[in-house]
């Protein structure tokens, strides 16, 4: 357990008025060797900084000297009005600790990982007797064997589109499967072997599946001369018709190689982590080797500085990213870190088993490290000039619509509803980098008493909600999260609703426009509104123009396919899956004896207990379902 002290509410607290190296100097005398973390705040409690020590005494003296400091820590030592300590009982515990707050409080001093997203795995789901292959996302709590991480979903979506063509596994859903009385078009196209009408074997079924596992854990060449003595064995039995599908199988498994592009032949399982840095922007490359093949790679982009060393960007890196996520037994890094040990013996005991950390010089490995690096320098050269763009449409922006400043974060919304049904809310969100999908979000409208097609009500059920969470977030303004500017789809009616609720909600100041179709509803002649002032247009080629219809055109497909994937669910709901105590089984026996669901709904009490497999007591909980109200 570690412990909590605020020093500076305990009785040998230091003078007050003392602020910068003098404070942190006054501190010195209370601290012991302990290892731990220590929080560094300004005067108005801020956290600045969070950082770990092994000796907290002799890290903390450090910024006790007056000179020796790179001018970011300088800065941070001069904004230092209070300090907060933690002591732990190890110096990998205050590793991890460290690694926490960072995330939680987001301190402006410190490295951060913005876009610490989860990715996806392949699960060969073992709780079914023909078992199940899909993407997965999150905890791995679904029984069955997990293959990953994969870099995207479409990495995992072509992994699992090439096991279709080689292995002819399922990917229906357990419900499905049981439904079917006849094979799928999967089956007609060859991805599936049909057996949820019995066209395999449940042994030979679990044969593929199998091959399916040895080929994502790296023994293709196993599986590919499996499948080439079963050809032979069928041609020599005269089975031509099998050895055929079987030559497809390999065809299909050698076009799968020969795809999967580079492949490292010593590298088993490893995170390949490169560092590009410039003008004080960093870029992290991570790829994914598992079972000796690429599963592809994703960029980063921490918050670093100017004088940041590569050292202290990739230390921050790794503890953040592999905070929520599990490493592979080898991590290989452009850069050197400088603890090193701590962070293995952090991350190993993470994985229940070692983890190594490497910084390989010749090579395999230095040849995939530098592959990686060069993707970083390239990654990194296309969002700079891109930020450069953004940045200077964000400046066109504020000077259009008459903003104090450049707005760094702007929110678009947008509803979209057929008639009122399936009615949903989208917010996308641009700012200097682009758009931040991460921060997208969707509402589905709960209002009961609105009246369907009231655009109205829906926006204003949609920005209540999301201001009531940001005032109770983040009511200082402080963590970057309020809008510099809300784009609302609409005129002056909208504008003038979504100003009431803002005067409601006694956040008045925030900047709003309105954007109207304008003339014929057509491009190019959009109108802006803004709260007490005349409608304006800007000029058919200027680029703030181009930009807003880019924003408006992206929350509309936003909200458009946030839309359509409810309407989709809804209409694919069956009524009898809100039914307490009936499955899949159970269900399909009373959709033979009835025909549909409506008829099941309509089914008197006798007529339910005559069905096979329905007892008198689920029989009335049926009819009690569906005649609640009556």
């Amino acid at each position: 357990m570690s412990q909590e002290n605020d020093i500076e509410e305990s009785e040998a607290a230091p003078a007050s008025g003392l602020s910068g190296h003098a404070l942190i100097a006054s501190y010195l005398p209370l601290l012991d060797s302990s290892p731990g973390v220590y929080r560094m705040l300004d005067s108005e409690s801020r956290v600045l900084y969070v950082g770990k020590a092994r000796n907290l005494k002799a890290r903390v003296s450090n910024y006790a000297r007056p000179s020796g400091h790179s001018g970011r820590i300088a800065r941070m030592i001069r904004e230092t009005a209070r300090m907060m300590f933690l002591t732990t009982r190890t110096e990998t515990e205050a590793l991890l600790l460290e690694q926490n707050l960072i995330k939680q409080l987001k301190p402006r001093y410190n490295v951060l990982l913005r876009d610490d997203k989860s990715f996806p795995d392949i699960l060969v789901a073992k709780d079914h007797a023909f078992p199940q292959i899909r993407k997965h996302r999150g905890a791995r709590k679904p029984k069955g064997a997990y293959y990953g991480p994969f870099a995207s979903a479409g990495a995992v979506n072509r992994t699992l589109n090439q096991l279709q063509r080689v292995f002819l596994l399922r990917n229906c859903t357990d419900s499905v499967f049981e439904g079917r009385s006849r094979p799928c078009l999967l089956y007609q196209i060859k991805r599936c072997s049909a057996p949820c009408v019995g066209y395999i074997s449940e042994a030979d079924y679990a044969a593929t599946v199998a091959d399916a596992e040895r080929f994502l854990q790296g023994r293709s060449t196993d599986v590919q001369e499996k499948l080439a003595a079963e050809m032979q064995a069928a041609s020599d039995e005269m089975e031509f018709e099998r050895a055929a599908a079987l030559r497809d199988r390999i065809k299909a498994l050698t076009q799968v190689q020969s795809s999967q592009g580079i492949n490292p032949r010593s590298t088993a399982e490893a995170d390949i982590v490169a560092l590009h840095m410039e003008g004080g922007q960093a870029c992290v490359q991570v790829f994914f080797i598992r079972a000796n093949q690429n599963w592809g790679n994703q960029d980063f982009y921490p918050r670093a500085g100017v004088d940041v060393s590569e050292a202290e960007v990739l230390e921050a890196f790794l503890g953040q990213f592999y905070d929520t996520k599990e490493p592979p037994r080898q991590i290989l890094l452009s850069h050197g870190i400088e603890n090193a040990d701590l962070m293995e013996e952090a991350l190993s005991e993470k994985a229940g088993r070692k983890v190594e950390l490497l910084v390989p010089q010749r090579g395999e490995k230095a040849e995939l490290i530098a592959s990686a690096a060069r993707n970083a320098r390239e990654s990194l050269g296309r969002r700079m000039a891109e930020s450069a763009t953004q940045t200077k449409l964000l400046k066109g922006l504020a000077e259009a619509f008459g903003l104090e400043k450049t707005p760094e974060r702007v929110e678009v919304y947008d509803n979209s509803h057929i008639q009122g049904t399936n009615a949903v809310g989208g917010m996308i969100v641009a700012g200097p980098e682009g758009f931040l999908k991460s921060q997208y979000r969707k509402f589905n409208i709960k209002g009961e008493d609105l009246v369907p097609g009231d655009d109205f009500g829906m926006m204003k059920e949609v920005l209540t909600r999301r201001l009531k969470r940001l005032l109770k977030e983040d009511p200082d303004r402080q963590n970057g999260m309020w809008p510099d500017l809300l784009l609302i789809d609409g005129g002056a009616g909208q504008v003038s609703a979504v100003q009431q609720i803002l005067d409601e909600m006694g956040v008045p100041d925030l900047p709003m426009v309105g954007v109207a179709k304008g003339v014929d509803r057509d491009h190019g002649k959009e109108e802006f509104h803004r709260p007490g002032q005349r409608p304006f247009a800007l000029k058919m080629n200027d680029p703030v123009l181009y930009f807003v219809q880019r924003m408006r055109d992206e929350a509309h497909r936003f909200a458009i396919g946030t839309h359509r994937a409810k309407r989709a669910k809804s209409n694919m709901a069956n009524p009898l899956d809100e039914v307490p105590g009936v499955g899949a089984t159970r269900k399909r026996a009373l959709l033979a004896h009835f025909g549909s669901a409506k008829a099941v709904s309509r089914a008197g009490l006798q007529d339910l207990k005559a069905v096979d497999g329905i007892s008198d007591s689920l029989a009335e909980a049926i009819y009690d379902h569906f005649h609640a109200g009556s």
